[in-house]
């Protein structure tokens, strides 16, 4: 079965980080938008999908959430553009060369 992290970008500018089982992904999207549950989007109506990307595995997709939670806005921005060289820069701690 696979899985996906996804990304939003929530009204007030924001981003909330998840991950979805499966074929579920529109239907999570359906929830957020909702505000099914109880939570951080909930409150920050209307969402935007920004960036999804599938594994095969749930655990796979939950550890790239995680690591995605931990990055800094311009990383996050520069993973949802695609800019590889942005994000290749951004992962590098000041004064590494």
């Amino acid at each position: 079965m696979s899985a996906f992290v996804y990304i939003l970008r929530c009204a007030d500018g924001s981003y909330y980080v998840g991950s979805a089982r499966g074929e579920s992904l529109e239907r999570r999207m359906g929830e957020h938008q909702a505000g099914t549950f109880a939570g951080y989007t909930s409150r920050r109506r209307p969402v935007t999908l920004v960036y999804a990307e599938q594994f095969l595995q749930i655990t796979d997709a939950i550890a790239m959430e995680r690591r995605i939670e931990g990055w800094s806005r311009a990383k996050k921005e520069a993973l949802i553009r695609g800019d590889w060289d942005a994000l290749t820069r951004l992962a590098k701690r000041p004064g590494s060369q």
